[in-house]
C-alpha cells in the first residue's frame, strides 16, 4: 500500500530529474549523480536506494524487474505521472538562496596573519585544482555541443539543463581560479615586507 510524501528531499528531487530524462537502474542513478549532478549536487551513493524506496513508497516512481543472463537481476525505474508533477511543482517554486560556506575564503579574511609564502602555495594549489575542473568543464561543454548541436539552447529540451549547469560551472571556476591566483600574486608581492603593519 502506497503512502504519502509530503515532499522529497533535494536528492529525491535529483533522482526524479535524471528519471525524467529516460528510465534507470540505481546503479545507472548513482552515476547520474557523479555526472552531471555531481558538478552542482554532492550525494553519497549509499543514500541513493533508500531514497529510490522512499520515492517509491510515495508513488512518485515505481520499478520493473529485468532479467539478466551475465549477472543478478537489477530494478529498472520509471518516473510516474505523480513524481512528474511533483517534479514540475518543485521546478516552480522559489528557491531560497543557498548560505555559503567556504573555508577557503574565511582563511582569506584572516591571512594577514599567515605566512605568507606557505598562503602563497596554498592559494596557487587551489588555483591548480579550479583550473582542471575548469578544463574539464570546457571539454565537457564542447563535447555536448558536437553532440546535442542547436538543442542545447532549446529551453524544451533535456539538453539545454545540462548546458545551463557547465555554464554555470564554467564561470565558478574560471572566477574562482583568477581569484586564488590574483590572492597567490598579492602574497607572493608580500613577503620581503611581511610584518611591516597590520590591517585596521
Amino acid at each position: 500500500m502506497k503512502g504519502k510524501l509530503a515532499a522529497p528531499s533535494v536528492l529525491g528531487y535529483a533522482l526524479l530529474g535524471l528519471l525524467a530524462r529516460g528510465d534507470q537502474s540505481g546503479y545507472d542513478l548513482t552515476q547520474g549523480l557523479k555526472d552531471p549532478v555531481g558538478y552542482f549536487w554532492y550525494a553519497q551513493h549509499t543514500q541513493v536506494y533508500p531514497e529510490l524506496a522512499r520515492l517509491e513508497v510515495g508513488g512518485l516512481v515505481r520499478h520493473r524487474v529485468v532479467e539478466q543472463t551475465d549477472r543478478p537481476d537489477k530494478k529498472v525505474y520509471t518516473l510516474t505521472e505523480n513524481g512528474s508533477a511533483q517534479l514540475r511543482a518543485w521546478l516552480e517554486a522559489p528557491t531560497t538562496v543557498p548560505k555559503k560556506r567556504d573555508e577557503l575564503v574565511l582563511k582569506a579574511y584572516s591571512i594577514w596573519l599567515a605566512d605568507p609564502a606557505a598562503a602563497a602555495r596554498m592559494m596557487r594549489e587551489h588555483a591548480q585544482v579550479h583550473a582542471a575542473h575548469l578544463a574539464e568543464f570546457e571539454t565537457r561543454l564542447d563535447c555536448l555541443t558536437h553532440a546535442a548541436g542547436q538543442a542545447l539552447w532549446q529551453p524544451d529540451s533535456k539538453w539545454f539543463g545540462v548546458h545551463a549547469v557547465l555554464r554555470r560551472g564554467i564561470g565558478h571556476e574560471r572566477e574562482y581560479r583568477d581569484w586564488c591566483k590574483w590572492m597567490a600574486e598579492c602574497l607572493e608581492k608580500s613577503v620581503p615586507a611581511h610584518g611591516s603593519g597590520n590591517p585596521s
